[in-house]
């Protein structure tokens, strides 16, 4: 491998022309299409074969005309008079009236007429209490049950507007009418001096990409870099190409709309991976570059090499972690897949441009690809003539001690990963938005006046075709209703449909608590523990949907899958670095100290952003998909980090350094770039935190403090430590295994029989 990308490196220094022609065209051209094809993203959390949508099945049968709950483009609008004041005042109802009114001009409403909430809550409450009564509920029943869904307050002072716009999908809502209506509430609100918001599932709106996060991470970037090559220009070729990169990754996925669903927080992500992973790979390969000029004038010669020799491990670290989101397959949930596909993809040109663009820059810039001197340092050098600088410190430092080191960082790193055992997930949701957001907002408005469980309801679907009569279906019915009001946690219970030749009916359950509280969770788990037993009572069949089964469902399906994710993760974590390694114990340390920094990360998380622990953000449950999503790329990261530290080890061991010498010489090497990486990358992933978005806060963090937990605290810290009380036996590996296992050139050494020149690794001095 390492010959081919030598090739690769000289070739695009020497044509760069080609390369960036080449480069410029293929972006263009595809970007022109995706342009042309691309559709808009949508959230759709959804698992064929989870109990909430085989009852969503049933529901449809008995229900041909009802509409795909996740497909419903629901609106709702809430109004808040000011406190003391109710909505029923003639100058709140007229103000109400003006913005129905001005609702209808906007696109895509619904064709039936939208009503303001006082006249809308007088004529439901009759039609219900009048409807109820005549099928036989007692008049107490029946305005209670009116009551329960009114869409105002009982003060009067809030109310809601709902509707759906009138697309066939969530996705196929304009941007441009979901602006416009919040541009029509702003100023409502300003005449009228009424608070007015909104939210629903017509309201999913595109986080922002290209602010001030991206900006700060880069930055920071900037300045490590410039500290790092001590040229200007050399500092910013990583972050265009970068850039580059991730620009390709952001085309990829928008072709990717036309053909499968794309969650709205995909890009963000993918922008927040690419831009890392862009610079880190960049850094390494230029670094190498560097290097590799104080031993040849021939720079051609120098980019094949840098390609071949750190490309190598480029190709190795990137082929991990496109391994680790393409494995998300695995768990069979389709928006996973396609969020680490899009993930991966974006990965993928990372590796493409640090290998082929980047030595194209190169050849184009020639002698002034370190330009712009800022500094220039020299190492002192020891008494074997060997640079003296704070890698080999730190590792001598380690080595003093590496027993007590080891337990050191396994009681720190466990005690992280305590709280983890309080995680709690859940999809995200208007209730769990920023604060800042109208869908906040509303939802804290509706869950002041009208409860929590009000936006968190549960649907009963009860197939009553086995009965015979009409009169034994509706009593079944009625059976049913009474058994889910009795469950605790129900702040109401009540039938809403019947369909024409009562087969079928529909039975709403309003919980007390909100979606992303346990209550409800154990509520769902209540309702599907007893179907059996009502079913059985009624000669009926039961089913339990609605948008928060349906999401809890989810929940659990991700929380299930994670054993077996990171069973595939840790499992092929051992095997590559068995390949590269050619030793047992190095890649089982390695892959125990990849599970102690994903536990460590989780916990913190849990801490900080489940439970609100100092106060930095208002605890909520954690994203359902982000520890997956988090193990897939700290597998990556940390193989990354690995491969780079220890591959230099492993390279002075068997050209004759015993193993703490060999341990000291792969510090003298590679601590100064990988440090460098490390920290670039947790400066680009916790300038994320600044998001308005409650996902990319926390997975800015978790990433973060995974690459601060794995880099500094595991490969710079645990495992140098490990390969001191091992010492020789660190590189054992049995021989018929020896045999089987296929050859992986990693770090060149092909390269090094072509050029006997390059026996003698090149110093870093000035890294």
């Amino acid at each position: 491998m390492a010959t081919l990308l030598y090739r690769l490196g000289s070739t695009a220094y020497r044509k760069w022309w080609a390369f960036l022609a080449a480069w410029l065209i293929a972006v263009i051209a595809l970007g022109g299409l995706a342009g042309a094809v691309s559709k808009p993203m949508s959230d759709s959390f959804s698992i064929p074969g989870i109990p909430s949508l085989q009852a969503q099945e049933m529901e449809k049968k008995l229900f041909p005309e009802a509409k795909d709950i996740e497909n419903a483009a629901t609106v709702n609008i809430v109004m808040a008079a000011p406190q003391g004041h109710s909505l029923r005042e003639a100058k709140y109802q007229q103000a109400a009236g003006a913005l129905v009114k001005d609702l209808a001009t906007l696109p895509q409403m619904p064709k039936t007429p939208i009503a303001p909430p006082v006249q809308a809550s007088d004529a439901q409450y009759k039609m219900a209490v009048d409807g109820a009564m005549k099928n036989g509920a007692p008049k107490a029943v029946a305005e209670a049950n009116a009551k329960a869904l009114l869409p105002l307050s009982q003060d009067g002072r809030v109310g809601t507007i709902s509707f759906e716009f009138d697309v066939p999908s969530v996705p196929d809502v304009k941007p441009a009418t979901q602006d416009d209506l919040i541009a029509m509430l702003h100023k409502h609100a300003q005449s009228s001096g009424m608070q007015i918001e909104v939210n629903g599932r017509g309201m999913q709106q595109m986080p922002e990409t290209g602010g001030s996060a991206e900006l700060i991470g880069m930055a920071v970037a900037a300045v490590v870099l410039i500290i790092t090559f001590g040229s200007l220009i050399a500092a910013g070729l990583p972050l265009v190409t970068a850039l580059f990169g991730v620009g390709s990754g952001m085309i990829g996925i928008y072709l990717a709309t036309s053909f499968t669903t794309i969650g709205t927080t995909t890009p963000m992500l993918a922008t927040m991976i690419g831009l890392a992973v862009g610079i880190d790979y960049t850094l390494f390969i230029l670094a190498r570059y560097r290097a590799e000029l104080r031993h040849t004038d021939d720079r051609a010669h120098a980019a094949g090499l840098a390609v071949g020799k750190a490309g190598s491990a480029v190709v190795f670290a990137g082929l991990t972690v496109l391994i680790a989101l393409a494995a998300l397959m695995v768990v069979g949930i389709p928006f996973l897949t396609s969020m680490g596909m899009a993930a991966a993809g974006t990965v993928f040109f990372a590796v493409l441009v640090a290998l082929t663009l980047l030595p194209a820059i190169l050849g184009m810039l020639k002698t002034k690809a370190f330009g712009g001197r800022v500094r220039k340092h020299k190492d002192p050098l020891d008494e074997d003539g060997h640079p003296l600088n704070n890698g080999v410190r730190w590792a001598r430092f380690l080595g003093k001690k590496p027993a007590a080191v080891v337990a050191l960082v396994v009681v720190l790193l466990g005690a992280l990963a305590v709280p983890m055992t309080d995680m709690h997930l859940a999809l995200p949701s208007d209730s769990t938005a920023a604060k800042t957001t109208t869908q906040r907002k509303a939802a804290d408005l509706v869950a002041g006046a009208f409860g929590e469980g009000r936006q968190a309801p549960f649907i009963a679907v009860v197939d009553g075709t086995q009965l015979g009569s009409q009169q034994a279906r509706m009593g079944a019915y009625g059976q049913v209703v009474a058994w889910a009001a009795k469950q605790k946690g129900v702040a109401n219970a009540q039938m809403i449909a019947v369909n024409k030749d009562a087969s079928g009916a529909q039975v709403l359950i309003t919980p007390t608590t909100g979606a992303d509280d346990t209550a409800t969770d154990n509520l769902l788990s209540a309702l599907r523990d007893g179907e059996s037993g009502i079913e059985s009572a009624t000669k009926t069949e039961v089913g339990i949907t609605g948008i928060t089964a349906i999401q809890t469902d989810v929940s659990e399906r991700l929380t299930g899958a994670l054993p077996i994710y990171l069973a595939v993760v840790v499992g092929l974590a051992f095997i590559l670095l068995m390949l590269v390694f050619r030793s047992l114990l190095v890649p089982l340390t390695a892959t125990l100290g990849f599970l102690l920094s994903v536990l460590a990360t989780l916990g913190a998380t849990v801490e900080i952003f489940q439970k609100g622990t100092f106060g930095l953000v208002e605890g909520a449950p954690l994203v359902s998909f982000m520890p997956i999503i988090l193990i897939g790329l700290v597998f990556g990261l940390a193989m990354d980090y690995q491969v780079f530290l220890v591959t230099r080890m492993r390279e002075a061991y068997v050209h004759g350094m015993t193993a703490r010498e060999a341990v000291v010489d792969g510090f003298r090497h590679g601590a100064r770039v990988v440090s460098a990486a490390a920290a670039i990358m947790i400066s680009v992933f916790a300038a994320f935190m600044l998001q308005n978005n409650s996902l990319i806060q926390s997975m800015g963090f978790a990433l973060a403090a995974a690459v601060f937990f794995d880099a500094f605290v595991v490969r710079m810290t645990l495992i140098p430590a490990l390969m001191y009380l091992m010492g020789d036996k660190a590189w054992w590996l049995p021989k018929w295994l020896d045999k089987i296992l296929p050859s992986v050139d990693v770090e060149g050494e092909k390269l090094a029989e072509m050029h006997p020149e390059l026996e003698k690794e090149p110093e870093l001095q000035d890294a």
